[in-house]
């Protein structure tokens, strides 16, 4: 083994998607190399013959493969043998757990340029679209019709996207997108660091979002709040959706409800 950083190898290996999040691992003694322990720096310099022992890799290469994986486990969605798109695929948390879950392949489509995960970049199964801008998104350009879409965006509302979305899907197709109150709500209504503190701004913000995707034809079959919460501590919800269809009125108010209680706890 040549001589390098611990944190580099660490990413170098798949394990972390940054060096930031190896330093983590280290620093809380995550990591260890045999015969050395576990009291290391991020800086240690690996040398011939050292053997590192990563007691808990993450499975994916971001959590947002995390968040994925409880909602598809918890609507018992089957993504095995599927052509996927993943809008605002950033580092490849959902492209991962898709292609661990059985995907056949995926396209990777986001607005910024050289951050999707080296491990996912050189993956045959996976086609990447950088630097374009889902809501101008030529159809032509994706090699397929996707049978699964999943989408999460940020600085953005989802309501923008679903047009765009309406025009590569075919009916039957499967949408499930991410719902960031904080990226839907007025400016008024997000608090201090960007946090939404208020349930019935989440309220108000998942009846818009549900109409407007009812509008472009997508039938809602599930809402749950995400297993994890957003980076600076944000309640984000998951929605389910049919390509082919619509539900209005009270039905989106009961799926709400539910949504936003079990998100909340009892309120």
């Amino acid at each position: 083994m040549a001589m390098k950083r611990l944190d580099q190898w660490l990413v170098d290996e798949g394990y972390y998607p940054s060096r930031e999040r190896a330093r983590l691992a280290i620093m809380a003694g995550e990591v260890e190399i045999e015969g050395k322990g576990s009291r290391l720096k991020a800086g240690t310099h690996l040398g011939p013959g050292d053997r590192v022992v990563v007691k808990s890799a993450p499975r994916f290469v971001s959590r947002g493969g995390d968040k994925l994986e409880g909602v598809l486990e918890r609507w018992n969605i089957d993504v095995a043998g599927l052509e996927a798109l993943d809008v605002g695929a950033s580092t490849g948390g959902f492209t991962h757990c898709l292609l661990q879950r059985g995907a056949s392949r995926v396209t990777c489509l986001d607005v910024g340029k050289g951050q999707l995960h080296w491990k996912l970049r050189r993956d045959p199964r996976v086609t990447v679209m950088e630097s374009v801008n889902v809501r101008h998104l030529d159809p032509e350009k994706i090699p397929y019709r996707p049978d699964l879409v999943t989408v999460d965006v940020s600085f953005i509302s989802l309501r923008l996207v679903f047009p765009a979305l309406s025009k590569i899907m075919d009916d039957q197709s499967v949408l499930i997108g991410l719902i960031k109150p904080q990226f839907e709500a007025g400016r008024g209504k997000v608090g201090r660091k960007g946090v939404v503190r208020d349930a019935q701004v989440h309220r108000e913000v998942l009846l818009q979002v549900l109409q407007a995707a009812g509008a472009e034809g997508f039938l809602l079959k599930g809402l749950l709040p995400s297993p994890l919460r957003g980076a600076d501590g944000n309640i984000e919800y998951f929605a389910w959706w049919v390509k082919g269809g619509g539900v209005e009125g009270d039905e989106f108010t009961v799926n709400i409800e539910k949504a936003v209680k079990e998100a909340w706890g009892s309120i």
